[in-house]
């Protein structure tokens, strides 16, 4: 993979990463177009550290709590708001993980990654944020968060699982539909992918050892991907975290159902 490539992959990747347009329906659009393997185990390794460094540095308030939440729950001192945050994000990193390795383990993992099932989950589940955001009231704060809801998000969150859903728009959607103002769905959704980056992460790490795609030489191109991808994601997430606290989700909503009909048009020609 040339540089170019590279460099494209991790600044497209970290900005669609955690907004509500899925990451792997705008890879499969560069893969037709430029004929590149969008599954790539040494840049999806080197754009996960970057993207999930740009949501712990954003939110490193948050983080810091759930991070030493765990410590506590580790000394068991559960009754802390750090063991209680650190508790809700892993109850809804759990459904992720257990559909995760369903897919995995039964191969319909590979047979999901179709232009035809992204082209049609991106208008659909764009449609649902659409109208979960028109109708749902805005009445609820991350602080307020409960472990019904988490458990509720969490199970939305599995099924992102399969491609084109975006796991930040159905998180997104399931808060908004559970009550919780814009941009405290948005807050949710992010610290919800901290664990569940962190484990696909370190997964695709493993694999690529196994497989020696980590190589001595790829190390520099990896630099590179993760450096871009934390800028791009970084700046992605900034933007609309301010963009949410006066508008919609609707241009996120309109995006995906144009980039969705445009990769229908490519499945079905």
């Amino acid at each position: 993979m040339t540089l170019y490539l590279l460099a494209l992959l991790a600044i497209v990747q970290g900005i669609t990463e955690f907004l509500p347009i899925s990451s792997s329906a705008h890879l499969i659009l560069i893969h037709r177009i430029a004929g590149v393997t969008a599954d790539d185990l040494a840049l999806d390794v080197a754009v996960h550290i970057g993207s999930i460094f740009a949501v712990i540095l954003y939110f490193r308030a948050e983080s810091l709590s759930a991070f030493a939440g765990l410590w506590h729950i580790a000394r068991r001192r559960n009754d802390t708001p750090q063991a209680r945050l650190a508790g809700l994000l892993i109850l809804a990193t759990v459904p992720a993980v257990v559909f995760g390795a369903f897919l995995a383990l039964s191969g319909y993992d590979g047979a999901l990654r179709s232009v035809t099932v992204i082209g049609w989950t991106m208008i659909l589940f764009g449609i649902a944020l659409w109208w979960f955001d028109r109708v749902a009231p805005q009445a609820k704060t991350a602080p307020g968060w409960s472990w019904r809801d988490a458990a509720i998000m969490g199970l939305w969150q599995a099924v992102a699982l399969i491609p084109g859903v975006s796991r930040s728009g159905i998180t997104m959607t399931s808060a908004r539909a559970l009550g919780y103002e814009r941009h405290e769905a948005a807050r949710l959704s992010m610290l919800m992918s901290i664990p569940i980056t962190l484990a696909t992460g370190g997964l695709l790490g493993l694999r690529a050892v196994e497989q020696g795609g980590l190589s001595p030489d790829m190390l520099g191109g990896i630099a590179i991907a993760a450096a871009l991808s934390f800028i791009a994601a970084y700046g992605a997430l900034a933007m609309m975290m301010r963009f949410l606290s006066k508008v919609s989700f609707t241009p996120y909503v309109i995006y995906r159902i144009a980039l969705g009909l445009l990769l229908l048009a490519l499945a079905y020609s």
